[in-house]
């Protein structure tokens, strides 16, 4: 449900009429990888938020036992295409510091099965749909969230842009041999006229989708210290030599072409120079190697890759007297 509410008192009340329960997510609007998702089960847990979601309208969700997923499509004046379905990778303490952020995403053939895919692909294509009558019009992205107590779908969170599930996106096999999906986008800006088959592309893509894995991950820094970075890891390609080092290769700003598991590709944010806190994202690694593992951990080759970047930047901390502004002083007369 959409709400507003003054305090504690107020929330469970709307929550257990609405039949919520007081296991509760509550999301307020325009968040940032999690930064804005607070998980909620009393009166204390709600009071160390209670700055951030009293006096404005927020979501509330009864939290479920679920597997995330990602799915990004563009609406054209044709009707909504509809892209691959992602994991994703959200929470892991050893990429970001928010218990409900995300970061990363993983492509891979059973993502889904095919009744789930398929009722996925339809609420995203109904949702476009509807965001037309709004005047919507090109990219967006939708987490879906997928019961695994029940193996119901629920639509889960709408964001009307390009968003980070589209550097996978646009590197799968069904956009190779079909169509980047970027392109409908293009297209639709583009003031061409033009008729496409939107139902006959979908079911296609839905075929297409079990062809290739892919993944990627974002690389927050975890800890409260500020640092200035003195040395970072370059943005390029890099492999696993002989000894299962690492190693950077050579640059590059292309993936597409990540033969296997040993290759990854890593995309520098900050550098020498820059400065890092919590949550400030370091860089982004892609590969086509599994990320999480089955029972929802991440498999011991993500801990690696995350720790061999990790260990390829050079800082030193930075205390509060050196952040703080420094006085003017005084003009003598």
């Amino acid at each position: 449900m959409l709400t507003t509410v003054q305090d504690w008192g107020e929330l469970a009340e709307v929550s257990e009429r609405a039949g919520l329960g007081q296991d509760l997510v509550i999301q307020t609007a325009y968040g940032d990888s999690g930064k804005t998702t607070y998980f909620v089960t009393s009166e204390a847990e709600f009071a160390a938020v209670a700055d951030e979601v009293t006096g404005v309208e927020i979501k509330v969700m009864k939290r479920i036992n679920n597997r995330p997923i990602a799915i990004e499509a563009v609406l054209t004046r044709q009707g909504t295409v509809v892209g691959p379905c992602m994991t994703e990778i959200t929470g892991h303490a050893d990429l970001t510091p928010y218990r409900g952020g995300w970061a990363g995403n993983e492509m891979f053939p059973t993502v889904l099965d095919d009744t789930s895919r398929h009722a996925a692909i339809e609420l995203v294509r109904k949702l476009g749909d509807r965001l037309g009558k709004e005047g919507y019009r090109g990219f967006f992205e939708v987490d879906v969230l997928l019961d695994t107590d029940t193996g119901d779908v629920y639509l889960g969170e709408l964001n009307p842009r390009i968003s980070g599930a589209s550097a996978i996106t646009n590197v799968t096999a069904g956009a190779y041999a079909d169509v980047p999906l970027f392109a409908f986008h293009l297209l639709e800006y583009s003031g061409i006229d033009f008729e496409i088959d939107v139902e006959e592309i979908n079911l296609r893509w839905e075929e297409l989708v079990s062809e290739d894995e892919w993944s990627h991950m974002v690389i927050k820094h975890t800890s409260s210290t500020v640092e200035r970075i003195d040395a970072a890891p370059r943005t390029g390609r890099y492999s696993l030599d002989h000894y299962g080092n690492l190693v950077y290769t050579h640059h590059d700003y292309d993936w597409h072409l990540l033969g296997n598991e040993s290759d990854a590709f890593y995309l520098r944010i900050y550098q020498e120079g820059d400065y890092r806190w919590k949550g400030a994202d370091l860089g982004i690694l892609v590969t086509k190697a599994h990320l999480e593992a089955g029972h929802g951990g991440l498999t011991l080759h993500a801990k690696y890759l995350i720790d061999a970047i990790r260990g390829m930047y050079c800082t030193t901390v930075i205390d509060g007297d050196e952040l703080a502004p420094k006085p003017t002083p005084a003009k003598g007369k």
